[in-house]
């Protein structure tokens, strides 16, 4: 008889303990220890899922291993390959996560068909949807295809078994939360079934070299439901983010084994699924009003690849004794600082100042070379003064008022001559060493003061 022991883990981060508590220590979360049972095996069993010998393996120096370069499978989404590194890798483990309503299915459903009719077998394993709901979904899609197979289960073992059947190439998980493994006894989606499913569809992309994708939830903070260890045990990490109510998409690279982190891609939601957008700067800027005042554009760098997107500002007089400080897209302490900055070293009076950043088209920028953009944007609209419409502002800022240098200048520079920008405001320190493009003057400031003689002129 296998003896039986009861703990109480918390729901949010994994964190264990033998009694019940009210706030978690480990994550400072309240009312989230549940409690589970855990049946322990006798010495000697092993799980339904291992195999029954177990060769052990010696340790080997790196330079008698031998390497197989296998080449990585392209999809028809040229955002995807790029967003993954260059294409799946066989036998990698990717987790993507979003929130309920945004797309996740419908892009992978897309990406099934796609990879079916290039000729590979690839299983559709749907946790919440009947196959007769899932082959609906799919008309509407217009993916068909005979190596595409389609399977309703929850249960490990059960997929297990189909896995080894079909003999797949790709294997798609709608949800790692709805899968429960037979030998773990708490439910579906608790810390404990997320951590042992997703380590036992981990072996088998290991071992069989399956590439597996698996959807996941998102908490109210946005972030995947589960263990943190979750997103430590996958090989890349995908976010899909964006307004249900509007068309645009963001897949977001997070963690990526295989490629570059922070790396975007764009899609539209059409009636017929998610369509790429190949040039997401002349999205981000499409809507942009000429002439209004608080308005810059910055080149910013998402992974590899420049996105000229638009940072709006608008100063008001604040009617409260604490000023509002408000930032959409952008750290609220990074502006903050900036307007810190505006009035000890250029001597603007903000402190009665309301401001409220935003960056346009629902992007996050989080790298250091938007600061004089932003600043930019605060001192328009507090002049009520509008930029040159053709400038592109790139620098970093520091305390002491100095603009700093930023990487990959010639990339963010070609980017804003390819759009039709005229001029350039980039740090002096970037100036040398690179081929200006044609069509734009790049102009060094070295200090904020030299910049805002150069933005606004007088």
């Amino acid at each position: 008889m296998a003896k039986k022991k009861t703990k109480f883990i918390c729901q949010s981060c994994g964190y264990e303990s033998a009694r019940w508590m009210g706030k978690c220590p480990g994550c400072a979360s309240w009312n989230t220890m549940t409690e589970e049972v855990e049946v322990q095996a006798p010495k000697g069993t092993r799980g339904a899922f291992q195999h029954s010998a177990s060769v052990p393996q010696k340790a080997t120096p790196i330079n008698a291993i031998e390497t197989q370069d296998e080449p990585r499978v392209e999809t028809e989404l040229s955002e995807l390959n790029r967003v993954l590194g260059g294409g799946i890798v066989p036998g990698s483990l990717v987790l993507i996560g979003g929130d309920p309503g945004i797309g996740k299915s419908t892009l992978l459903l897309q990406v099934s068909a796609m990879l079916a009719n290039s000729g590979n077998r690839v299983l559709y394993i749907s946790g919440e949807e009947s196959i007769r709901q899932t082959k609906l979904r799919a008309e509407r899609l217009d993916a068909s295809s005979s190596e595409l197979f389609i399977y309703a289960e929850t249960n490990l073992e059960l997929i297990h078994h189909t896995i080894e059947d079909v003999a797949p190439d790709f294997v798609i998980i709608d949800s790692i939360q709805t899968v429960h493994h037979p030998e773990v006894t708490s439910a579906p989606g608790s810390v404990t079934q997320v951590r042992e499913s997703t380590a036992e569809l981990m072996r088998i992309a290991k071992t069989k070299n399956i590439a597996i994708f698996l959807v996941g939830h998102v908490t109210k903070e946005g972030q995947i439901a589960g263990p943190r260890i979750l997103e430590h045990m996958v090989d890349t990490v995908l976010y899909f983010e964006g307004e249900r109510h509007h068309t645009y998409r963001i897949l977001r690279s997070v963690k990526n084994r295989f490629g570059s982190t922070n790396e975007i891609a764009i899609f539209e939601m059409l009636q017929s699924g998610l369509k790429e957008v190949l040039n997401p700067s002349e999205l981000f800027l499409q809507e942009r009003s000429s002439g209004s005042a608080g308005s810059t554009v910055v080149a910013s760098m998402e992974g590899t690849r420049p996105i000229l997107v638009e940072i709006q500002a608008l100063v008001t007089p604040s009617s409260f004794n604490y000023p509002k400080r408000m930032a959409t897209g952008i750290d609220v302490n990074r502006v903050t600082l900036l307007m810190a900055v505006l009035e000890k070293r250029v001597g603007m009076l903000l402190q009665a100042q309301d401001a409220y950043i935003k960056v346009a088209g629902g992007v996050k920028l989080d790298e250091p070379a938007i600061d004089l953009a932003v600043l930019a944007s605060i001192v328009s609209s507090f002049r009520d003064k509008a930029p040159n419409v053709y400038d592109c502002i790139i620098g970093e800022v520091g305390l002491t008022g100095e603009v700093r240098r930023v990487s990959r200048i010639e990339q963010r520079v070609q980017e804003a001559a390819k759009l039709g920008f005229k001029r350039a405001i980039i740090p002096a320190s970037n100036l040398g060493g690179w081929d200006y493009p044609e069509g734009i003057r790049v102009v060094g400031v070295e200090s904020v003061n030299d910049a805002l003689k150069e933005i606004f002129p007088q």
